[in-house]
């Protein structure tokens, strides 16, 4: 798979070989690709600059991702975010997704399958924006 489209994700992992290693193969792949370590680090760079994808660890020991995905969803409610985890945590999991996760992807993923999802959020947030900005074309302007 070659990315045709200008997609920018930001992967979120504590283990930092496994982030670069992952970001290398994106990035070869196509996309745009940005690292943080920590969730306040990826706070921090969402604010900074804006991307389409989110790729998050679940455990990390600073902020879990639990508590990054909510505060992603509730400053940036469009930018789509894709789970990842060592563990298999079905309650984590679950509510995940109940917080808006995109979907949650175990460790180590098949980067076709990690691939795909970034793919398939894109996609989501794409579709979101076109709606959204249809929307405010309605709205009159006083």
């Amino acid at each position: 798979m070659q990315f045709e489209h200008p997609i920018r994700v930001l992967l979120v992992d504590d283990e930092e070989a496994f982030s670069e290693v992952l970001a290398r193969r994106l990035t070869r792949l196509g996309l745009t690709v940005a690292t943080a370590s920590s969730g306040a680090q990826a706070l921090r760079a969402l604010a900074a600059s804006p991307v389409d994808v989110v790729v998050l660890d679940v455990k990390m020991p600073d902020m879990d991702g639990l508590e990054v995905l909510a505060r992603v969803k509730a400053a940036h409610p469009l930018i789509e975010v894709i789970m990842l985890s060592g563990y298999t945590d079905l309650p984590t999991s679950i509510n995940g997704l109940e917080l808006g996760a995109f979907d949650y992807l175990l460790k180590p993923a098949p980067l076709e399958e990690v691939a795909d999802k970034i793919y398939d959020a894109w996609q989501k947030k794409e579709v979101a924006e076109k709606k959204l900005a249809a929307l405010q074309a309605e709205i009159p302007k006083s």
